[in-house]
């Protein structure tokens, strides 16, 4: 019998991929606000594309995935904007001025 690891080895690394994307988009976002769009988008859009041209399957998929967490984070950085508003996550005091109002409270009492 015959074990085939790679789609297994597969499903593991992109586990991991979206485990490591989940604190770089709150880093981002904490340290940067959503300025960092951008760069998430010319990843994303550079590893996809690099992606057509691997001839191997495994490494392939592998960038694709790569790729596409990256413009998947795009939306998550405006989305982790929206969760620091609500105060579900800390406020970076040095960045306050580039929330609203109403957000601050939030900051102050998260000390």
């Amino acid at each position: 019998m015959d074990i085939f690891y790679q789609g297994a080895l597969l499903g593991l690394c992109t586990f991991l991929i979206i485990g490591v994307f989940h604190p770089i988009v709150i880093k981002a976002e904490y340290y940067f606000g959503t300025r960092p769009w951008w760069a998430f988008l010319v990843a994303g859009i550079g590893l996809a594309v690099t992606a057509l041209f691997i001839e191997n399957i495994f490494w392939s998929a592998i960038l694709a995935i790569l790729g596409f967490s990256c413009l998947w984070s795009i939306i998550e950085l405006f989305e982790q904007r929206q969760r620091v508003i609500k105060g579900w996550f800390p406020m970076n005091p040095k960045r306050k001025h580039d929330y609203p109002e109403s957000a601050a409270p939030y900051a102050e009492s998260k000390k």
